[in-house]
């Protein structure tokens, strides 16, 4: 993609041409020759939209929940956009939700745009590439980016070094799974959602995680508990609501820009550590490092003895 061709392109995505933020994005994505020039180009124009992350154990209603928000927030007039992080095909490496079903009614609305993107094996919960995908979606003048997360249970945290405010998503009848999400993602939340509240037992799973959060020694924010039913609506304003709030105290507080720091610590450290492999790899060649492999695989050689070696001029 010559500079040129990439300005075109940014122009064009910045009015709101669908077709050219996917292009974007899928250069971005996929680690395109174009990628560093996309991001150079559209870098100093991020950080003035809310991130939200919404994360959970599967079966939470995340995307109902998800949709229902963006169509609140798209009340407002603002423009949304949704980043929605699937397990990937073990065949073709693609979004196995791919088009989002749940959400094609707001497909229509030109004023959201919905990416899905596969995890392609990726831990915790998102994509390599999902940091950037949301600065550029940021720098293209949407006013709220909604992160979606894949939904593998107590892993699922590194969606707390992309959005400003981080919804952990439960629902009534998890039981001890509850339990066991309290050493992961329940330390990353800001915002408690118990979905589907209006079944059975939504008062005892509020009563629990009201528990767990009286354990915190002293929290600068305690996270409120907001109950919902994505599929009726209900409660949907009130979880806005308490995103606003967040967003508000993290601002006064120094959080929000202490949480971006680290993000953009962890974004570089990333950068660095693929640029030093690739060109560890390009240094030592695939004959070496096949031969060292063969010597390990036949236990002619140990893990660590073949790195040292390989690492030697």
């Amino acid at each position: 993609m010559a500079a040129t061709s990439t300005d075109d392109l940014i122009a064009r995505a910045r009015s709101g041409d669908k077709r050219s933020i996917a292009r974007l994005l899928s250069a971005v994505e996929n680690d395109e020759p174009s990628a560093p020039a996309v991001l150079k180009a559209l870098y100093p124009k991020t950080g003035q939209a809310d991130v939200v992350g919404i994360t959970g154990p599967p079966g939470g209603g995340k995307s109902t929940l998800v949709n229902r928000l963006a169509g609140l927030y798209r009340e407002t007039k603002m423009r949304v956009a949704i980043v929605a992080v699937d397990p990937s095909s073990p065949f073709t490496g693609g979004a196995i939700l791919g088009d989002r079903i749940r959400m094609q009614e707001r497909s229509l609305d030109d004023g959201i745009f919905i990416r899905s993107m596969a995890s392609r094996g990726h831990a915790g919960g998102l994509a390599r590439a999902t940091a950037r995908l949301v600065n550029v979606l940021d720098a293209l003048g949407n006013g709220v980016v909604i992160v979606e997360t894949v939904g593998v249970g107590q892993e699922e945290v590194d969606v707390v070094s992309v959005a400003d405010t981080v919804c952990l998503v439960t629902v009534p009848g998890l039981g001890d799974d509850i339990q066991a999400i309290k050493a992961g993602v329940l330390e990353i939340a800001d915002v408690l959602v118990v979905n589907k509240a209006d079944r059975p037992g939504a008062d005892e799973t509020v009563r629990d995680l009201a528990q767990m959060l009286s354990l915190a020694k002293d929290p600068s924010w305690k996270p409120p508990i907001v109950r919902t039913a994505a599929r009726s609506g209900e409660g949907i304003e009130q979880l806005v609501d308490a995103i606003a709030k967040h967003r508000a105290w993290a601002e006064e507080s120094g959080e929000r820009t202490r949480r971006r720091r680290e993000a953009a610590r962890s974004e570089v450290l990333t950068l660095l550590r693929e640029a030093l492999l690739r060109r560890l790899e390009g240094r030592i060649g695939d004959a070496r490092l096949d031969a060292a492999v063969s010597r390990v695989a036949d236990r002619r050689l140990d893990p660590y003895a073949a790195v040292d070696e390989l690492l030697r001029d």
